[in-house]
C-alpha cells in the first residue's frame, strides 16, 4: 500500500516537486537527485509510520533537507549554484508599479491573482522547451522532468537505445547549465514567441503515442495519456491562452477514438469502419467545450482549428454524415496558419470526400515533388486508397508497396500487406 501511495504521489506531483526544487536551488541535476532520495526515504518510512496527510509536502520537505545537506558538504557546488541563482534573479521580470504583477511576467489575464504565484511547473515547461535546446532534446527533457518517465521509458517511447536517450538528456541539462538558461516564465513580450514551442513539445509527445513511428503497436496509450496530462497542466496554468485550450481540445477529441482505432489483433481500423459507439463521449464533450473557448475572442490558432476539425469528425454519426465542406474550409484556414505538405495531404483527402476521389487525387499528385512527403507513409496510403476507388488497381498496389517500405509499425505493415493480398501466415 505504501509503495502504491508513493507511486501515485510520484506520478501526480513529481513535476511540481521537481519544479519547486529547481526554483529553490537553480539546478536540475540536484533537484532530480534529491527527489529520488526523498522517494527512497518515503518507501522506508511510510510502511512503518503510515502515509502522511500531505504526502507531497512530506516529499518536498525531505528533498529540501537533502539538498541543503549536500550544499553544506560541497562548498564549490554551492558557490556555483549561487551564481546561477543570481543570474535567475536578474532575469526575473520586474514587478508592476501598481503591485499587480506576480513577478512571473503575467498580468491579471493569466488567471493568477496579485498574491498568488503561478505553479512552478510552468517555469519548468518553458525551460525544457527553450529554443536554445535541440528539438529532440526538448521533448526528451519534458518527458523526463514533467511527465515523470524514466530514461529507459523515454528511450522506448522514441525507439532509441537507453544510452542514446541518456546522452540527449545530459546534453540538454548541460546546455541549460552552461548557457545559464533561467528557470522562469517568459515576460509578456516573450510569451507569444515561446508558447508555440512549449505546445509543440506536448503535441509531439501525443503524436508518438497516437501513432507510433515504429514497433509492434499502432498506439502508445501511456504516452498519449501523459501528453494529455501535460496539456491539462498547461491549460490550468495558462487559462487565458486560447491555444493551450485548443491543444488540450485536440488531444481529447482525437484520443476519444482510441478504443475503436484498433481491432482485436491490434490491427488499425479506419475512421469510416470504426464503431463510434466505442468513442469516449464524455471526453468528446469536454473537448468540444474547449474548442469553443479556443475559437472565441480573436483569430483562431492552429491547434484551435485542428480541434474544430476533430470535433466535426466526432460529432458525425458516420463518414457520410460528416460535414466535409466545413472540414475543407477549416483546412483552408489551417494552411494559411501553418503551411505544410502534411496539411495539404489531409486537405486533399477531405476534398476527395467532398468532391470525389478524382478531385482529391489531383491534389495529391500535385504534391508529388514535395521532398518532405517522400518518407511520409500516409501520403502513399492516401494515393493508394483514392486510386483504388477509381478502379486503378495496379497503380493503387504500387502506392501501397511504396507505403509498405516506409511504414514502421507492424500492425500498419500487416494492414498494407492485406491490401496487397500478400498476407503472412496467421494474418
Amino acid at each position: 500500500m505504501a509503495a502504491e501511495a508513493v507511486e501515485a504521489v510520484f506520478r501526480e506531483e513529481r513535476g511540481l516537486l521537481l519544479a519547486s526544487l529547481v526554483r529553490r536551488f537553480g539546478d536540475l541535476d540536484l533537484a532530480e537527485e534529491v527527489t529520488s532520495e526523498a522517494i527512497e526515504a518515503a518507501l522506508r518510512h511510510w510502511p512503518a509510520e503510515g502515509v502522511p496527510a500531505r504526502p507531497g509536502a512530506w516529499l518536498l520537505t525531505t528533498a529540501r533537507r537533502r539538498a541543503v545537506d549536500r550544499l553544506r558538504r560541497d562548498r564549490a557546488y554551492a558557490a556555483r549554484l549561487a551564481v546561477l541563482a543570481a543570474d535567475a534573479e536578474r532575469a526575473e521580470p520586474a514587478p508592476a508599479p501598481d503591485g499587480s504583477g506576480s513577478g512571473q511576467g503575467f498580468g491579471s489575464g493569466s488567471g493568477f491573482g496579485s498574491d498568488e504565484l503561478p505553479d512552478e511547473r510552468l517555469q519548468l515547461f518553458f525551460t525544457c522547451a527553450h529554443p536554445a535546446l535541440a528539438a529532440e532534446d526538448r521533448t526528451a527533457l519534458t518527458l523526463r522532468c514533467l511527465a515523470g518517465l524514466t530514461t529507459p521509458e523515454v528511450a522506448r517511447a522514441f525507439l532509441v537505445p537507453t544510452a542514446t536517450m541518456a546522452q540527449r538528456i545530459v546534453r540538454a541539462k548541460k546546455k541549460i547549465r552552461e548557457a545559464r538558461i533561467p528557470f522562469r516564465v517568459p515576460g509578456p513580450d516573450e510569451l507569444p514567441g515561446r508558447l508555440p514551442g512549449v505546445l509543440q513539445v506536448v503535441y509531439s509527445v501525443f503524436t508518438e503515442g497516437y501513432a507510433a513511428s515504429s514497433g509492434p503497436r499502432l498506439q502508445r496509450l501511456d504516452l498519449a495519456e501523459e501528453a494529455i496530462r501535460l496539456a491539462r497542466i498547461l491549460h490550468r496554468l495558462l487559462p487565458a491562452e486560447r491555444e493551450s485550450a485548443g491543444l488540450l481540445a485536440l488531444l481529447l477529441l482525437v484520443h476519444a477514438r482510441r478504443d475503436a482505432r484498433t481491432g482485436p489483433e491490434g490491427e488499425p481500423v479506419l475512421l469510416e469502419d470504426q464503431d463510434r459507439g466505442r468513442w469516449d463521449r464524455p471526453m468528446i464533450e469536454e473537448g468540444r467545450a474547449l474548442v469553443v473557448r479556443a475559437l472565441t475572442g480573436g483569430p483562431a490558432g492552429p491547434y484551435g482549428v485542428q480541434a474544430a476539425i476533430a470535433a466535426l469528425h466526432d460529432e458525425a454519426t458516420d463518414v457520410a454524415a460528416t460535414d466535409w465542406p466545413q472540414i475543407v474550409a477549416l483546412y483552408d484556414v489551417l494552411r494559411t496558419l501553418i503551411p505544410s505538405p502534411v496539411v495539404e495531404v489531409n486537405r486533399a483527402v477531405a476534398v476527395a470526400m467532398r468532391d470525389g476521389p478524382g478531385a482529391g487525387l489531383a491534389l495529391l499528385d500535385a504534391l508529388a515533388g514535395e521532398p518532405r512527403l517522400r518518407a511520409y507513409p500516409p501520403y502513399a496510403v492516401a494515393r493508394g486508397d483514392l486510386l483504388g476507388r477509381l478502379g486503378r488497381d495496379g497503380e493503387a498496389a504500387a502506392a501501397y508497396r511504396e507505403a509498405l517500405e516506409l511504414t514502421g509499425t507492424e500492425p500498419e505493415r500487416a494492414a498494407l500487406r492485406r491490401k496487397l493480398g500478400d498476407r503472412k501466415p496467421g494474418e
